[in-house]
């Protein structure tokens, strides 16, 4: 781990582990273009690679043909409208209505360490284990200067990137577009990985041929990753695990975002990730600054394996704040699919009682337990216990749960408003809408104008009663519907294109609130299931729900493409009941099991209906989970087969740090007639040592495990499974 500035050549050198970031400066002009990201460089010297000795590179002596050297520089944060014609890292409005452009040079600081973003979440590092180089650009006729800052951390291959803008002029900006980060490279043979999906399918993996021109992905539904995940790779070899280059993007933020790779005239390549344009226009005052999401970038020369790997460790490492990151979660039934909006506190206490007697450890109580919430229909803001159904109040119910000897979780959703609600009824004005017209509503439910303080101040003091009034101990936080009607009382006329990015910073900051003032609060984040699973949830919430999909095997699909970024000690998994209420499939209630210890695990059933054979299985189920899951919060995960791709079968591994554990989880989703045994590769053991497969008398050396495989026979019937522990001799 190293940054280095090198005077003489005016090149900056970022080294992580394996991997080497080159930038430098042209001479007289100022302008920082990328030299390399790749393989580690023992070489210094790269200014070679900024290509001003060709013809067309010479800005100080040929201003006749300066158009030439700005449309193929490879910038590394581009500017607008003076030349260069590629997508650009940012676009402003200056007080003469102009556009243009160009930031240079201008200063830089290397320092151990790693800053906080404010009222953003953010990798975090120490003075021992992170480095950081901050170069500031700055636009002298705009008034504008950009600090770019880079952050390295001890023994992992990513580099974080964020960007902070100021305006220096005497005059007011409109920041139109700010990316946080550009990447220029020259075509390699890449395809762009990205994931698509919607509500109950999510982050389904996407491989597209780069063509000419732009191929992005985007959000502007005030939420991040339903439809397309904020995350892209550019891949060498298709789905390769071990071999090919690979370069990911991910960023730390669960709003609007725009990301792609514009492939220009000349073929290069410009990757870019950020807030993006759509419904964004930032009213930058004279003297004031604008901080930007930050990404992360990773380069694998490995496959995906490797890059997955980096990701998870990096987030488990320097993004997860919680406590509860490295320690077992409780096993939680959740009464939602028990019930829905039909229970009382006499159900729930007969659930706890059964969930008690399986060893089940929590109990947690979703919708439907305030205002008049009988249906979906009304009673969002409402947030007053319903003595109706919770026959005593609040505190009796969780009194009564946690002399079962359960603990006790609740849902919530406090960024929403029900029009039928007593707080819609007194402050119709709280709700997101543009004046004058009506509404669009989704799931009959408006959301909650939180840039306004008096709307956040009341609804956190809501649920800081709730959390203070009864030994709470889980909260699901959901948001079940996007952002639309942009449009804020609480902003004047020329704000309005901050309310998207405003509601977010609102977001974070309640959730900052929470689990300041409860510490040992476990923060499970939810919308609509995995509207936002990303990052930036990830620093206030150690778990996500993964989707409300609960199917096992589309669970293998779902979940697959969520391990590519994210640890599965984030995934929240559940068992539920059969046929599945999203798709109608009948899974066993063993492969159920299997596919949810990949993830946070509990469960989505009532579990005093259930077929006996199936509750009796259930402390099988959480002796697995017991026994496995120091393996699945703080292993390294390795994907072996891909259902999606293969269409016939899933596997995947998680390995202890020291290599003297492994788990196997092997799926048979389609059963093949007279078929033969598969033998699975299994890599990212010790090749010198000799494992043992637990239940049988086999030994096998690592080395021939990666090489030979193991043997995996014909199971009888589709969504058959089998866990697979090797250990270490």
């Amino acid at each position: 781990m190293n940054i280095t500035f090198l005077e003489k050549d005016r090149v900056f050198k970022i080294d992580t582990e394996n991997t080497s970031y080159v930038m430098g400066i042209v001479d007289g002009e100022g302008f920082l273009g990328h030299l390399y990201y790749g393989d580690k460089l023992d070489d210094t010297d790269a200014s070679y690679l900024l290509k001003t000795i060709e013809p067309q590179y010479t800005p100080s002596t040929n201003m006749r043909d300066r158009s030439s050297f700005l449309d193929r520089f490879p910038f590394e944060y581009s500017s607008n409208n003076v030349g260069d014609y590629r997508k650009s890292s940012i676009e402003i409005t200056d007080s003469n209505g102009h556009t243009g452009l160009l930031l240079c040079y201008e200063s830089h600081n290397i320092f151990n360490g790693k800053k906080a973003l404010e009222g953003l979440p953010a990798t975090f590092g120490t003075e021992k284990d992170s480095m950081t180089l901050e170069i500031t650009l700055a636009d002298k006729v705009a008034g504008i200067k950009a600090v770019l800052s880079y952050s390295i951390f001890e023994g992992l291959d990513a580099i974080v990137r964020s960007v902070k803008l100021e305006n220096v002029s005497s005059d007011t900006v409109y920041l139109d577009k700010v990316m946080s980060a550009t990447v220029d490279m020259d075509q390699d043979g890449f395809k762009l990985l990205t994931l698509h999906g919607s509500w109950a399918r999510e982050r389904m993996m996407d491989f597209r041929e780069i063509g000419y021109g732009d191929t992005s992905i985007e959000s502007f539904r005030g939420e991040s990753s339903h439809q397309f995940q904020p995350f892209m790779a550019l891949v060498q070899n298709g789905d390769s695990q071990d071999t090919g280059k690979v370069y990911s993007v991910s960023f730390v933020y669960s709003g609007n975002f725009e990301a792609g790779v514009c492939k220009s005239q000349f073929g290069s390549l410009r990757a870019y990730m950020g807030i993006g344009a759509k419904n964004f226009r930032w009213k930058l005052k004279s003297g004031e600054t604008f901080q930007a999401p930050e990404v992360v970038m990773t380069y694998s020369g490995c496959g995906l394996g490797k890059m997955t790997r980096t990701l998870h460790d990096l987030y488990r490492t320097h993004l997860i704040r919680s406590k509860y990151k490295d320690l077992e979660r409780p096993v939680l039934i959740n009464n939602w699919e028990a019930t829905y909006f039909d229970f009382d506190s006499d159900k729930l206490l007969a659930i706890a009682r059964q969930a008690k007697e399986c060893g089940i450890e929590m109990l947690v109580m979703d919708d439907g337990w305030f205002g008049e919430r009988n249906d979906d229909n009304s009673s969002l803001g409402d947030w007053f216990v319903n003595e109706n159904k919770l026959k005593g109040g609040l505190k009796k119910l969780v009194d009564g749960v946690n002399d079962i000897g359960l603990k006790f979780g609740i849902w919530m959703e406090p960024e929403m408003i029900s029009p039928k609600s007593k707080l819609f009824d007194e402050h119709p004005d709280w709700a997101i809408q543009i004046s004058g017209r009506v509404p669009c509503r989704s799931r009959n439910q408006l959301v909650l104008d939180l840039t306004r303080k008096e709307v956040r101040d009341y609804i956190y003091d809501r649920i800081k009663d709730i959390l203070n009034s009864a030994n709470i101990e889980y909260v699901k936080w959901d948001m079940n519907r996007q952002l639309s009607d942009l449009g804020s009382l609480g902003l004047d006329k020329e704000s309005q294109g901050e309310l998207s990015h405003r509601y977010m910073l609102a977001v974070y900051e309640l959730q900052e609130r929470l689990v300041t003032d409860f510490p040992n609060l476990l923060l499970e984040n939810c919308s609509g299931g995995g509207a936002r699973f990303d990052a930036g949830m990830l620093y206030y919430s150690p778990q996500i729900w993964c989707s409300d999909d609960t199917d096992a095997i589309e669970r293998l699909k779902i979940q697959e493409g969520t391990s590519l970024i994210f640890p599965l000690s984030t995934m929240g998994a559940h068992v539920s009941d059969c046929p599945n209420h999203t798709v109608g499939r009948t899974t066993p209630f063993k492969t159920r099991g299997d596919v949810a210890l990949a993830g946070t695990f509990g469960y989505e059933l009532d579990v005093t209906k259930i077929p006996e054979a199936d509750r009796k299985d259930i402390p099988r189920q959480v002796g697995l989970y017991h026994k496995y899951n120091h393996l699945v919060r703080g292993g390294d995960y390795y994907r072996i087969a891909s259902y999606q791709r293969n269409h016939e079968y899933d596997a995947y591994m998680v390995v202890s740090k020291d290599k003297k554990e492994a788990l196997i989880t092997y799926v048979q989703v389609v059963a093949s007639p007279n078929g033969m045994r598969k033998l699975l590769r299994v890599p990212g053991l010790d090749a010198d040592i000799s494992y043992r497969i637990e239940g049988s008398d086999v030994r096998v050396l690592g080395s021939t495990l990666e090489k030979a495989g193991i043997v995996i026979n014909p199971k009888g019937g589709d969504y058959q499974s089998e866990l697979i522990h090797l250990i270490a001799e």
